[in-house]
């Protein structure tokens, strides 16, 4: 689904990128731009953000500081809230996910999707399922399975917030494998990783950056990518496996497609137009640059660089998705 409306808005996004570029030239920061990233400190949005400002100062494409704030509240949503009472700012840019959008569609909150204008997705997080073997006995997806049936909802399942990514990811396992699982919202992915590696639970569904560090300590095991095609990169990461050598869920026997999570930049309603283009012409820069695909590949990110009317095609069909799932679920608000 995400392939199809990425080649659909292809040729609608290139036809805008010269009046972009024009209008770029126009305006330029003039004082600090912030960053706020909608994760606490060490959350891969965070991450996110410290990276790109990263790349902006090392490789000097922009020249006024940059400050990095982060607004967690309400599983991210302080930072939406935020962009709502900053109606036409050119100097604030927020970072989140799919949270930007999918966050109203189960929560009563102050702030809706036309409060944001969409700048761009500049990688997509694939999610893989993980667990400790040596804490919960599980050694690959038929053994998860298995110990699922044996006694529903005693595997426990950590994951970043509250019926978000993480906990829809969770309902699609259930449903694909008819099992009951219990799921632990926390506040980020990295957080749930430490659940898992110290025992408190036996698994969850995290990106690969939030859990790399506690697959080479050996205590998480990846068991499938949830994609449709495994990951490219054959570097070997633990155990003599690279992220290449973990099977999509479907080879392993989990009926569970791709699911990648966009890495996403947001600006207030109301941006001014020469600031939109600014902006955009920027990141654009930023996802060419070496720093950034650095954190591409240590992270394992399927790299896809989305703006303008690209973006926003993706955004309305990847929203119908979650609305779907959410309605399934019984978590969406009408």
């Amino acid at each position: 689904m995400i392939r199809n409306s990425l080649r659909i808005a292809a040729m609608v996004g290139a036809s805008l990128a010269p009046l972009a570029g024009a209008a770029a030239a126009d305006w330029t920061p003039n004082r600090p731009v912030e960053f706020v990233a909608a994760a606490g400190p060490g959350g891969g949005t965070d991450t996110f953000a410290r990276v790109v400002q990263s790349a902006l100062t090392k490789d000097k494409l922009l020249t006024t500081a940059i400050i990095v704030t982060n607004k967690a509240g309400g599983s991210g949503a302080e930072t939406f809230i935020d962009a709502r009472s900053s109606k036409g700012d050119a100097y604030k840019l927020f970072f989140g996910t799919q949270d930007a959008y999918v966050l109203p569609l189960a929560n009563k909150l102050s702030y809706s999707l036309d409060n944001l204008t969409p700048i761009a997705a500049l990688a997509f997080d694939p999610f893989i399922l993980w667990v400790n073997p040596k804490a919960s006995g599980i050694e690959d997806v038929a053994g998860f399975i298995a110990k699922a049936k044996e006694a529903p909802g005693s595997v426990k399942m950590g994951g970043a917030k509250a019926k978000e990514a993480d906990a829809a990811l969770v309902t699609l396992i259930e449903r694909a494998a008819d099992i009951k699982l219990s799921y632990i919202p926390y506040k980020s992915g990295s957080e749930a990783a430490i659940q898992v590696s110290g025992g408190h639970i036996q698994g969850n569904v995290n990106n690969p950056s939030e859990s790399v560090e506690q697959w080479r300590g050996g205590t998480q095991k990846p068991l499938c990518v949830f994609e449709e095609e495994r990951l490219a990169d054959t570097t070997v990461i633990a155990d003599g496996q690279s992220w290449n050598s973990i099977p999509t869920c479907k080879e392993a026997g989990l009926n569970v497609g791709s699911f990648a999570q966009p890495r996403t930049v947001w600006g207030a309603k109301d941006m001014p137009a020469e600031a939109l283009a600014f902006y955009t012409d920027l990141l654009k820069k930023v996802a060419a640059s070496e720093e950034f695909k650095a954190y591409q590949q240590r992270g394992a990110q399927i790299p896809r660089v989305l703006t303008g009317d690209e973006f926003k095609a993706f955004i309305e069909t990847h929203e119908q998705s979650y609305r779907e799932i959410y309605k399934q679920a019984g978590w969406l608000r009408e």
